[in-house]
């Protein structure tokens, strides 16, 4: 079975907003949504950066039933694990089921404003292994201690707990972290129509735990508004390469992307008011073995995406919504 999702973007959109699109969402009948989780926008122009946690309390009571989880959090250096075990435990208190948590390895662009070195992938994933170990351990709601390589935990105790623990869903976009998804999460999180992440993560254990994929994606009445729109407010997603996870500084970002051209953008996005595009990606996206899809619309226009979803998409794939 598919299901589609929503993405919330918080580079783009204010706290309130943001909240109001969920439940926008909910209401065209998206069956959930990740809300991103920065301390940054990629670039100036995007123009918003909420804290994550403040809007998922309100979308807990703003919402009914659609499921959220945040896409995704790094809970190796911005927040310490125990923060966001207890923030975790609550939001998912609130939800009653309806919350679960994505992680990641993070981005240098969020995750050094504490003056902590960024430190190269591979023991940013033993940093990361740690950090869920010990999330998972405080959510046990027993006093915890834990002297590790990367952290340290003395005579903590979570007192509100959820009656259901949130699944840790996994963010990856290659095979190591793939694999490490399979092997300790609930799930996988991926960007891209691969099929060997999806491999490598039902190889290592993932099985059939739900593979979730985000596709950016931007609605308007042309094409080519819907172009100038994400040339003007989403040019991060024609860069190449480790760009997006070491790149320091939102200035830094907006050097990098000067010289990302429309032409590029145009093959990275799929825009403008005609659904094949859209049903194309996909489908392409499922073939791959991705099970949950969800959608970023750029820009503005999401009252009108949203009408787009109702009209064009949602009653006309071939697949369960």
């Amino acid at each position: 079975m598919v299901r589609l999702g929503y993405a919330s973007s918080s580079e783009e959109h204010s706290p309130k907003e943001l909240v109001e699109q969920l439940v926008q969402a909910e209401d065209a009948g998206f069956s959930f949504a990740l809300i991103s989780d920065h301390f940054h926008p990629w670039i100036s122009a995007q123009g918003q950066s909420p804290f994550v946690w403040a809007v998922l309390g309100a979308a807990a009571t703003a919402t009914k039933k659609i499921e959220i989880g945040t896409g995704v959090t790094c809970p190796i250096m911005r927040i310490h694990p125990t923060i966001l075990a207890q923030a975790t435990a609550t939001v998912a208190s609130m939800m009653e089921g309806r919350f679960f948590f994505g992680v990641g390895t993070g981005e240098n662009l969020n995750e050094h404003i504490q003056g902590e070195r960024w430190v190269p992938h591979d023991i940013r994933i033993k940093m990361f292994e740690e950090a869920i170990g010990v999330i998972r351990e405080m959510w046990k709601g027993e006093v915890t201690n834990h002297w590790g390589d990367y952290f340290t935990v003395e005579d903590a105790r979570l007192y509100t707990l959820p009656k259901q623990l949130p699944p840790i869903m996994l963010a990856a976009s290659g095979v190591k972290a793939a694999e490490l998804a399979g092997r300790i999460g609930d799930g996988l999180i991926s960007t891209s129509p691969e099929a060997k992440i999806v491999e490598a993560f039902r190889r290592a254990g993932g099985g059939n735990k739900p593979r979730y994929a985000q596709i950016t994606v931007c609605w308007d009445k042309t094409h080519e508004k819907a172009l100038d729109t994400v040339y003007k407010i989403w040019p991060n997603s024609g860069l190449k390469g480790d760009l997006n996870t070491e790149l320091r500084t939102v200035k830094h970002f907006e050097q990098a992307t000067a010289m990302v051209k429309k032409e590029d953008l145009a093959e990275k996005v799929v825009c403008g008011p005609d659904p094949e595009p859209y049903m194309k990606i996909l489908y392409k996206y499922i073939d791959a073995g991705f099970d949950h899809l969800y959608i970023h619309q750029v820009g503005p226009a999401q009252e009108g995406f949203f009408n787009f979803f109702e009209r064009e998409l949602r009653d006309h794939l071939a697949i369960p919504a």
